[in-house]
């Protein structure tokens, strides 16, 4: 994929991994901005090709008591100023065809969520509104049956598709990503890593997700050393009051650190 087309995108030319990241989900304008500014400074600095994240609606929660949204439009356009404000681009998920033409109008980036990847009209639909498509690899999907969800995009004549692994159900309270999936799927499009999303720990008694955030570095170090072109990482300046995954979401005052460590080695992984 050609990253200069994805609007307002940074440092085209760099050989670093580029960067999904911000909060699970946009919980007001003050916040957004505020992760954003944070990262925007630290991916300037280190050459960071970077992609600010938030959904403007959460659909698929456990509880029905679980926080959704503040409203689509008003998330949407905190979406589109912080694009405005820090010359970025953003990435937002989508859950029906009508999403995608909505979401369209302010984003640069449509993301499948995963369990979502096989819904043939949800992908057309993104596809069609000429916006790059980020499909993430369904918890229950193989990396070899990726390359039917990125057709769908590009049998469009859309060639801007992006696969997301956030790894694969183990039992029933597990993630685990098998890193024999990353060279499978570039044959069919770049390939990010979800680092904490691969961390949750789905379907808890309580209906609350939970999480391993203390692996966050291990699982981004592996997926740099397993050749992924891009991490996807979601992050808050206070993940325990964070209104949507906050228990597998990165302590934002952690991110220079992590982001450093791991330019550092994508070059040694560049040298070989």
């Amino acid at each position: 994929m050609d990253l200069s087309k994805i609007s307002q995108i940074k440092h085209t030319d760099s050989n670093n991994f580029f960067l999904l990241s911000g909060p699970c989900a946009i919980e007001g304008e003050e916040m957004a901005l505020r992760i954003a500014e944070h990262i925007v400074k630290i991916t300037d600095s280190l050459k960071i090709p970077y992609v600010f994240k938030g959904s403007f609606k959460k659909a698929n929660r456990s509880r029905l008591d679980s926080f959704t949204g503040i409203g689509d439009e008003k998330a949407l356009k905190i979406l589109r100023k912080v694009s405005e404000t820090f010359k970025i681009p953003t990435i937002t998920d989508i859950h029906t065809e009508q999403d995608a033409a909505m979401a369209a109008e302010y984003v640069d980036v449509l993301q499948i969520p995963a369990f979502l990847a096989r819904q043939t009209d949800l992908v057309v639909a993104a596809a069609e509104t000429g916006k790059t498509v980020n499909i993430k690899k369904g918890q229950f999907m193989s990396p070899e049956s990726m390359k039917h969800a990125v057709n769908k995009v590009t049998e469009t004549g859309n060639e801007q598709a992006i696969i997301t692994d956030r790894g694969t159900m183990f039992g029933y309270q597990d993630m685990i990503v098998d890193f024999r999936g990353v060279p499978t799927m570039k044959q069919y499009a770049p390939v990010v890593l979800d680092v904490t999303h691969s961390l949750q720990q789905p379907n808890q008694s309580s209906g609350v997700t939970g999480g391993r955030p203390a692996l966050i570095s291990t699982m981004a170090r592996a997926g740099i050393a397993a050749g992924v072109d891009g991490l996807f990482i979601e992050t808050h300046f206070d993940p325990a009051n964070a209104k949507s995954d906050g228990a597998n979401m990165l302590d934002l005052s952690l991110m220079e650190k992590l982001l450093t460590d791991l330019v550092a080695l994508r070059k040694v992984v560049n040298s070989f």
